[in-house]
This record gives C-alpha cells, sequence and structure tokens, in this order.
C-alpha cells in the first residue's frame, strides 16, 4: 500500500492509533493523511466502534472508510500478556501513541507512561479523554456531547425561546481531533530539542470552549452571560438566514461595516445607513429586527441564484445555506477537489473529504481508504520479526 502520501511531510513518522470512535482516531487520520505510517490497533472482538456508526454499504460502515483512511489495521487484545509485549514492542519503533481509554485503564495492563517510555524514551503519548488523566471527573465515562453540553455550546445554541441545541454530529470530538494532531506535532517539536518524548494531556471539553471564543473574559471582566439568539448575532447584523421566492435559503454575514452598507443599499434601504446607530456593528445588532425585516423582504421576493447574484456583483457576503446535495456540486469545493474521489478494493470508487489543507511543496494525500478490521496483522508483525508460528501462538492466546 503506497501511493502519493509517501514523501509527504509526515513521511517516516510512525504512529500507533489505540484510540476508538472519533477524537483520537481523527488526530491519527490527519497525521496519516501528510505521510505518518499509521497503525491502527483494535481488539481482535470488538472493533472501533466507529466501524459501525451510521449508514453502511454491503455491510462495510461507510464512516469507517474515512476516519480509518491511511491506516495499516491489526488486532491486539492488550490485556493478555502476548498483546502487552507485542504493543511494546511496536512502542519501540514509534514515535507517537495515541489512546482515549479511560485514565488507569494503560496502568492496570502494565502499558503506562513508564513502561512505554521505557520502552521507548522518545516516544509522544497522546491520551485523548472526555474529562483529562485528573480531576473530580476524570474517571467518569464521557463523549464528545457532554463537552458541548458542560462548555457553554449547547446553552447559546438555538433561538431564545427555544430549548438548549446540541450540533447533531460530533463537534467536540472533531475539535478535540484537531487539536490532539496540533499538540503531537508540538511535543514533537519540543523532542527535535531534548531527545525526548512525553505525554499529550487532551481532555475533550477543553479545545470547544477555546473555540467559543471570549465567553469566559466577558463574564470575568463584565459578569456578562451569552444568550442564545438564534442566528442573529449581538456583534453585528443583519445577519441570519433568509427564505428565497423559490424555497431556498441563503446566509448573509455583515461583520464589516463597508459589507453592512452595501447590503442596505442593495435592498433598497440607504436611509437607514445616515441613523446613528448604524455606525457599529453592536448598535446594528439592537437594531436587528428592522434591519431584517428590510434584507428579509427583498430577498422573499427573488429567487436563490437571483439573491446570490445581486449580492455577488454588489460585493456583499453572502453563501447558500446547502445540504450535502450542494456541498457535492457547489463549484467553489469542486474547484478546491475538497470532496475527493477515492477508489477502494471493497465499495469500489468513493467520494470524501479530501486533506484538510493544501501544501504547495509536500501536499498530503488520501493513499487509502479504511481497511477491514486486523487486514494488516500478518504483515505489519511479520515486519517488526515476528516470525509465523510466534504470530500463530498469539492468535491461539487470543491475544491477535
Amino acid at each position: 500500500m503506497s501511493g502519493p502520501g509517501e514523501g509527504g511531510p509526515l513521511d517516516g513518522l510512525r504512529v500507533l492509533d489505540l484510540a476508538t470512535l472519533f477524537a483520537g482516531p481523527l488526530a491519527a487520520t490527519l497525521l496519516g493523511d501528510f505521510g505518518a505510517q499509521v497503525v491502527k490497533v483494535e481488539h481482535p472482538r470488538q472493533p472501533d466502534p466507529s466501524r459501525g456508526h451510521g449508514p453502511s454499504k454491503d455491510g462495510i460502515g461507510l464512516w469507517w472508510k474515512v476516519l480509518g483512511r491511511n491506516k495499516r489495521t491489526i488486532t491486539l487484545d492488550l490485556s493478555r500478556r502476548g498483546g502487552r509485549e507485542t504493543l511494546l514492542r511496536l512502542a519501540a519503533d514509534a514515535d507517537v501513541i495515541i489512546e482515549n481509554f479511560r485514565p488507569g485503564t494503560l496502568e492496570k495492563w502494565d502499558l503506562g507512561w513508564a513502561e512505554l517510555s521505557a520502552a521507548n524514551p522518545r516516544l509522544v503519548l497522546a491520551r485523548v479523554t472526555a474529562f483529562g488523566q485528573f480531576g473530580p471527573y476524570a474517571h467518569r465515562p464521557g463523549f464528545g456531547t457532554l463537552a458541548e453540553a458542560m462548555s457553554g455550546f449547547a446553552a447559546i445554541t438555538g433561538e431564545a425561546d427555544a430549548p438548549p441545541t446540541l450540533p447533531p454530529f460530533g463537534l467536540a470530538d472533531s475539535i478535540a481531533g484537531l487539536a490532539t494532531a496540533y499538540a503531537v506535532m508540538a511535543a514533537l517539536r519540543a523532542r527535535e530539542r531534548t531527545g525526548e518524548g512525553q505525554v499529550v494531556d487532551m481532555a475533550i471539553i477543553e479545545p470547544i470552549l477555546t473555540v467559543l471564543g471570549p465567553q469566559p473574559i466577558w463574564y470575568d471582566q463584565l459578569g456578562h452571560v451569552q444568550p442564545r439568539t438564534g442566528n442573529r448575532s449581538a456583534n453585528n447584523a443583519p445577519r441570519n438566514t433568509y427564505r428565497t421566492a423559490d424555497g431556498s435559503w441563503v446566509a448573509v454575514s455583515t461583520s464589516a461595516q463597508s459589507v453592512a452598507e452595501r447590503v442596505m443599499r442593495l435592498v433598497g434601504r440607504p436611509d437607514v445607513i445616515d441613523e446613528p446607530w448604524f455606525a457599529t456593528g453592536a448598535d446594528r445588532a439592537r437594531h436587528a429586527d428592522v434591519l431584517d425585516g428590510a434584507v428579509g423582504a427583498w430577498i422573499a421576493e427573488r429567487t436563490q441564484d437571483e439573491v446570490l447574484a445581486a449580492f455577488e456583483k454588489a460585493e456583499a457576503a453572502i453563501a447558500p445555506v446547502q445540504d450535502v446535495r450542494g456541498v457535492m456540486s457547489d463549484p467553489q469545493y469542486q474547484a478546491l477537489d475538497t470532496v475527493t474521489r477515492v477508489d477502494d478494493p471493497e465499495l469500489g470508487p468513493l467520494r470524501m473529504q479530501n486533506v484538510l489543507f493544501r501544501l504547495s511543496a509536500t501536499p498530503g494525500a488520501i493513499r487509502w481508504a479504511g481497511r477491514p478490521h486486523g487486514a494488516d496483522t500478518d504483515a505489519v508483525l511479520g515486519e517488526l520479526g515476528l516470525t509465523a508460528p510466534e504470530i500463530e501462538a498469539l492468535r491461539a492466546e487470543g491475544a491477535l
């Protein structure tokens, strides 16, 4: 299994992905997309549950095809002696291990930081859990949904008179996956100076709080608690979604004063520009009813295509509200190859999100989609130096 990803900026970096579900495995995927050699380690009898999440085709989970891309897959039961010893042999030759067991689980198997760093002092161990490795919640079970609730995200999402709203996808996990990949690269950079690895402690409840912006400092300094405002913003207006004459929707943003002025001229209300309250985003937001009324009425009389064309001509910020069908056919996404084609031996041609960003000299690549459970066990362990009889003995023990 080779391809354009080889020679990428992370080519030669060896990663063991011991994690399940989303945040930890996504971090490993992001590293693999740019050339890291990632080995996915799964339990022999309990594969990563993401293989069964969401729709499947011919019994094959489609989400896994994305999350498992660019990874070789092996099975190991880390709770068994043979599994433990094999992992330590793999760790001795690895740069990074990513795991998301509840704190204390690896230690219970004598695979904690003491044992792993003894096997490889240069190893970076990324530990991704809901609440982190210490504190009163550390040993609680948790998922990204709890982070979306605890962080304040759900509290500010939704209409003012409606319940708090959770995202219908793994938002906190995805943000934590991005943050974990960044943290791993920071730890590897430090290793270049010190020669030693270290532990990354990633709590899923934390990165989403960073993404939410200035809420803590607002509360600390002003006692301000951000309310739910639906699609409106407290910082600018007009800012909303508006329905067009053909039943479609568009989103308008006016974060810049000049754009707000262009929008109001376009919709036939240049008079409001001279109002004293129009001079700042916060003051405009206090008059959102007036601005939304004008923008919404103008848009409601025109088709989506007409609205988009008029806004583009006026150099005002607008986008269609698209579901996945629109995403797949959007000309800008097509130009960027954001959703790209991958040939898969199990399902044939697939389309999935491309690598996260473009590098001009050492681009990333999707070399292959998610592999079957344990497909590379014998090959990877053979490369490690295990003989065929040793591999069969591990299989007989139940360690594979």
